[in-house]
């Protein structure tokens, strides 16, 4: 009787399974019509259907929501540069990597400018993207430091992260100010402002 009324109970209850992309969803709708400080944890597991406690298995803060699942991204950021020809030019294998990881599908949802938007220009976001962009820079960092056959932390590595991740920032900044948002404006972008390590390797 106990088994029969446990099961009926966890039938008839809210259904705790979701996914990354659903939550995202959500709390991007809530984002738009309450603001990001406006947004709470609760209001997003509510519009998800599911506790506060489940959000927390997807997604460590609010913070994190915006930036999605971006373990996974650094993973596929790494084999973008891995697949680099190892006998292309260092800044030329780099400028590539970042032009493939920021190569977004068409059908993004949110869409990725809503997204880098919400990054780029939201002030409760600052400190944590100042935590992702190190992240960022490191894996770029890394695969220099490999390349060269040099720690990380030395000074080309982290240069070529820096550059590397001060390109693509301005690439979304000039983006972000025009009408089109898709991604071969970016794309575009994103080659010009890397023409210009070129111009520097150059001289």
């Amino acid at each position: 009787m106990t088994t029969a009324r446990t099961t009926r109970k966890t039938l008839a209850g809210r259904p705790e399974a979701t996914s990354h992309a659903a939550i995202e969803q959500a709390a991007f709708v809530l984002f738009a019509e309450r603001g990001f400080d406006g947004t709470t944890l609760d209001h997003i597991a509510e519009a998800v259907g599911v506790t506060r406690r489940t959000l927390f298995r997807y997604f460590a803060s609010k913070n994190d929501i915006p930036w999605g699942q971006f373990d996974r991204t650094l993973a596929g950021f790494r084999g973008m540069l891995d697949a680099q020809p190892a006998d292309l030019p260092l800044h030329e294998a780099v400028a590539r990597g970042v032009i493939a990881f920021n190569d977004f599908p068409a059908d993004a949802r949110p869409h990725h400018a809503t997204r880098m938007r919400l990054i780029l220009e939201t002030p409760a976001l600052r400190a944590h993207s100042a935590l992702r962009y190190a992240e960022w820079r490191g894996v770029v960092a890394a695969y220099v430091a490999e390349r060269r056959g040099e720690p990380d932390h030395a000074l080309v590595p982290q240069l070529l992260g820096h550059l590397a991740l001060g390109i693509a920032l301005t690439a979304y900044d000039q983006w972000l100010r025009q009408d089109r948002h898709d991604a071969d404006s970016l794309l575009a972008l994103l080659r010009a402002a890397g023409a210009t390590l070129d111009e520097v390797y150059a001289e």
